[in-house]
């Protein structure tokens, strides 16, 4: 499993994907914190980093499945991936060397944003007046929501040998899995069960860590989340010795 993490890591960087991915986020999220006016923090009037939580799982429906579209659906359209299943590897070795490479690169993504959170508490007019609890935990959130949509960006790479349709599949299920649940729940037919579909999507838990308590069922959803996905593509991959 290490080798294929590192042997992915260092495909992401020897291509341009890692340095688009990670200057179109930081381009983007600079933009909506500090220029653009809706969202800007120096137009907010106190010192938070809302807009940074509010807007990355939207760009991440996007960059994540650009990130893993070409994981496994390149290695089948190549024919490279029969070659990588005779050496001595499971299914789960190759499955979750793929996903933590894919994991990893979105976490470096992430982490030079906390210059933001740097910067934003010696702006305050009361220095260090920032919740730090609330931060940590978006923080903490953030990571989760992204090991989510990498573990849907690898089982839609999964499922077929064209990479730009593992996009598509990709971006849609991870808007419909953080969007689509408080949707269907604001059905006039489902007002009497809202709670429980709710409670299906990941906006309702991404919230709730992000408010900075970290509640064990918010954390098992994730983990249940990420795994069920995983599950489903070692399925897939399984398939092939049917």
């Amino acid at each position: 499993m290490l080798t294929i993490f590192i042997k992915e890591l260092n495909s992401y960087f020897s291509s341009l994907v890692a340095y688009i991915t990670i200057v179109i986020f930081l381009t983007a999220m600079g933009l909506f914190l500090w220029i653009f006016p809706d969202t800007s923090i120096l137009d907010y009037g106190y010192a938070g980093l809302d807009s940074l939580f509010n807007i990355a799982p939207y760009l991440f429906m996007f960059l994540i499945p650009a990130i893993t579209m070409r994981s496994l659906a390149e290695e089948k359209k190549e024919g490279t991936f029969e070659l990588l299943a005779t050496k001595p590897l499971t299914d789960w070795q190759i499955v979750l060397g793929k996903y933590l490479a894919a994991l990893a690169l979105v976490i470096i993504a992430i982490l030079p944003t906390v210059i933001y959170y740097y910067t934003v508490y010696h702006l305050g007019a009361v220095e260090g007046n920032v919740d730090a609890g609330a931060v940590i935990g978006s923080y903490i959130g953030l990571i989760l929501l992204g090991a989510a949509y990498v573990a849907i960006g690898v089982f839609c790479s999964s499922i077929t040998k064209n990479q730009i349709i593992a996009f598509a599949i990709a971006v849609f299920l991870s808007f419909f899995a953080f969007s689509g649940f408080d949707a269907i729940s604001q059905l006039l037919a489902l007002q009497k069960i809202d709670d429980v579909i709710i409670n299906l999507g990941i906006n309702h838990h991404y919230q709730a860590i992000s408010r900075g308590v970290l509640d064990t069922r918010d954390l098992l959803y994730f983990l249940s989340l990420i795994t069920v996905f995983l599950v489903l593509t070692k399925t897939i991959l399984g398939g092939r010795k049917w």
